[in-house]
């Protein structure tokens, strides 16, 4: 939970909008806990095919802000935007399937989503990425060395969609 809110917290204050709009507004209804309205401007958007959208509908599916708390509902919202290449999305759903929460427990799973997300933040989100690594590295002793290695081949020939 602590890695999902900080990958939010970095994620709501490094977005820079580039018009003002839904999503900016949807964001920004977000960011001031107005949930039930961030919902109604980010859904329409979020199906749409919006990938920040996206990811804070499965932020509010997985907290239970506006609606009732759904894992499985949080995953699917993080899935679609991390098989774009959102890398908050990728680290999101590592963090899920680390935790058995909406998916099944699946450390390979979480492995590879923590590795892609660490490869794909910007520079400017250094702390994103050390987060991914950094939860990476926690699980790989839980892991079997044929374990890692699947993931690692995974995450090589991960393709955006």
């Amino acid at each position: 939970m602590r890695l999902l809110m900080s990958l939010l917290v970095l994620f709501l204050c490094t977005a820079s909008p580039v018009s003002a709009g839904p999503y900016e507004d949807g964001s920004a209804a977000y960011s001031r806990s107005d949930y039930a309205t961030a919902m109604r401007l980010l859904r329409p958007l979020a199906d749409q095919g919006n990938g920040g959208a996206q990811i804070l509908v499965g932020m509010m599916h997985e907290l239970g802000q506006s609606v009732p708390k759904n894992g499985a509902a949080a995953a699917e919202w993080y899935r679609r935007a991390a098989d774009k290449g959102w890398p908050s999305a990728q680290g999101n759903l590592g963090a899920l399937y680390a935790q058995g929460l909406g998916v099944p427990r699946d450390y390979v799973q979480a492995y590879k989503w923590w590795t892609l997300a660490a490869a794909r933040f910007p520079a400017s989100s250094r702390d994103r990425r050390d987060t991914a690594l950094q939860s990476r590295s926690e699980i790989t002793a839980k892991m079997t060395q044929a374990q890692i290695a699947e993931a690692e081949r995974q995450a090589r020939e991960w393709k955006p969609r």
